[in-house]
């Protein structure tokens, strides 16, 4: 074999295992970006949970309603700064709201989206037993000044009873600062919990009709 013949050779060697190379250097960046997010959706989920955990201590003995909403509001918002809680539950005729929360939302203060739910609103938001972006309530019939009402990110979630409407929470906060669909989903994980607490505490049963 010539000279000529073997540094051919080689140089071709040399490709394949500088492919072969990029190849796998591919492969383990593809494997530790997929490590990376499984740990990053691991610890998601974990924080999730201990939010969960935390918000059912906290309610932990409660039998009278109304210490139960300012227990369930202050937890609230404690994880989510900056938002304004109203709890929306179903009377006999109706929807009953009640806010537990005296602190001024920074961004909107002078705006209160809990007034402009009418009775019938409400009661579609009841009905439709499921979480209700801005975009929904609009749809649903929600009225009143654009110019303030788009001041605002707000979001329902509903609260039921084996499927039977109780009501729902109000969340908002200032478009600025928009609720998140991460810090929406901590608050759909613990509605079963709390609409099972706001039961214990004597919820009339009639307004699970």
């Amino acid at each position: 074999m010539s000279q000529t013949e073997r540094q051919k050779r080689l140089r071709l060697l040399v490709k394949k295992l500088n492919k072969e190379r990029k190849r796998q250097a591919s492969q383990v960046d593809i494997l530790c970006n997929d490590l990376i997010g499984a740990q990053r959706e691991f610890m998601r989920r974990l924080n999730h949970i201990g939010f969960a955990a935390r918000f059912y201590k906290g309610l932990l003995g409660m039998v009278d309603l109304k210490s139960l909403l300012v227990q369930a509001s202050r937890l609230i918002r404690e994880e989510l700064p900056g938002a304004c809680v109203v709890f929306f539950l179903r009377q006999t005729e109706g929807c009953e709201g009640h806010l537990c929360g005296v602190e001024p939302v920074e961004g909107i203060e002078d705006v209160k989206l809990e007034d402009y739910l009418t009775p019938g609103l409400a009661a579609a938001i009841c009905k439709s037993n499921r979480l209700c972006t801005m975009d929904d309530l609009f749809g649903m019939g929600l009225e009143g000044s654009r110019e303030e009402l788009n001041r605002l990110s707000a979001a329902t979630v509903p609260l039921n009873d084996l499927g039977r409407s109780l009501g729902f929470v109000l969340l908002c906060r200032a478009a600025e600062h928009p609720l998140h669909s991460d810090e929406i989903e901590r608050m759909t994980l613990i509605a079963c919990g709390l609409s099972q607490a706001v039961r214990g505490c004597g919820f009339p049963l009639q307004s699970r009709q």
